[in-house]
Formats: C-alpha cells, structure tokens, sequence
C-alpha cells in the first residue's frame, strides 16, 4: 500500500519527544531514557505503535520501544497517541539490522514481532523476520532466556517461523493456530490489523520463543 506523502515527516518526527531518531547515541544509556532500569521489551515492525502503547498503559514497570523504519507511518502514529502518552513508552526510527549498534548483548528481555511482512516469493525468505539471520541478531541483544512473541494471519510464515525456531535451538514454550478461540486469548492485546482480521472470522497463529542464550 502506498503511504500518502506527508510534508514535512522527517523534521516532524524528529522534533517530536516520543521519537528517537539517533537510537546508536544511547547504546549504552537506554536506562536514562526512561529514569530507571525497569525490563526493557521491544517490537521490531512497530507500525503506528497501537499495540506498544497499550502495553505500557497495562504494564508501567515495563518500558516499551516501537520500533518502525518508515518516518510517514511514525507520524500517523504519533497522530493517534492518547491524550496521556506513558512515560514508559518511545518510538524508534531504525532499521531493525543495526540493533547490534543500538542494544549490548543480553539487555532486552522479550522481542514482540506482530503481522511482519511475510515476504510469499521463497527468493526473498531473508528478509523474513524470522529469518535465521534475525534470530541471531536477537539472540545477542537478548537476556539469557529472553523471549520472542510472534503473531501472524499467515500460515505459510508461521510454519517458516516454527521450523527456524527449532533449527536454531529455540524452545517453543507456546503454539496456537487460532489464538482467539483458544485458551491464550486471555489477556491478549490486538494490534490494529488483528482487530481488522479478527472482525472477518480469520485465525491468528501465536507462538512464544525462549532464547537458547544460556
């Protein structure tokens, strides 16, 4: 889908305070960021931040960061914050391949990645974000044990996912083809295309992934 062009994005985006633009500045810092060390748990593919934002609504003892590369998406995003914005919560304009440069090893403590693209064509598997090339970039910046969340409508990256999971060593703690008829339901907070999906009767595939980071 073409984004509609947006004046003036860039320099919107930066001057913003809930948007940081120069995430490699504070590789060593993040805690200062926020004013605390509380659990740092990040979303690569963040979109408008709908989803993060509800999260550090719920949960003030955990600090969120949004992370999106696309600048027009972050300010539609920033368009619908609430009135309130938590104080635990930030976007993040990057590219999800340099967080070797954002993030020291074993910092973060769980990865959400929420309806990624699934990249159908077999010759662009590599930049699926489940990708074994990702998962190891993740389990560096990950804590030992730390956790991947994962929710797609599509089935084909699902089982692509499962069986990278698996061949790089991670433990799947947690599997559902139908997230929202199932047990996990509970508690469960839908992203803007989840609600859209779920209105039209489609299934949602969950899984949660364990670090094999000892």
């Amino acid at each position: 889908m073409r984004l509609r062009y947006i004046k003036n994005a860039k320099e919107k985006m930066e001057m913003h305070d809930k948007v940081i633009t120069n995430p490699e500045q504070y590789r060593y810092s993040w805690n200062d960021i926020f004013g605390n060390d509380n659990p740092i748990h990040v979303e690569f593919g963040a979109g408008r931040g709908g989803f993060i934002v509800k999260m550090a609504e719920k949960y003030h003892d955990i600090n969120y960061l949004a992370f999106e590369r696309n600048s027009k998406v972050i300010i539609k995003g920033l368009n619908k914050l609430p009135e309130k914005v938590p104080s635990n919560f930030y976007f993040v304009h990057s590219d999800i391949r340099k967080i070797e440069d954002i993030f020291n090893e074993s910092f973060i403590e769980r990865i959400y990645l929420n309806f990624s693209d699934p990249w159908p064509k077999e010759r662009h598997s590599k930049r699926r974000l489940t990708h074994r090339r990702f998962l190891e970039l993740y389990k560096k910046i990950l804590v030992p044990k730390g956790e991947i969340h994962l929710k797609t409508d599509n089935d084909m990256l699902f089982d692509f996912s499962l069986d990278e999971f698996k061949e790089m060593g991670w433990e799947i703690v947690m599997v559902t083809r139908d997230l929202h008829n199932s047990k996990f339901v509970d508690g469960n907070i839908m992203t803007e295309y989840e609600e859209k999906f779920v209105k039209k009767g489609q299934h949602i595939n969950k899984l949660i992934a364990i670090s094999p980071k000892k």
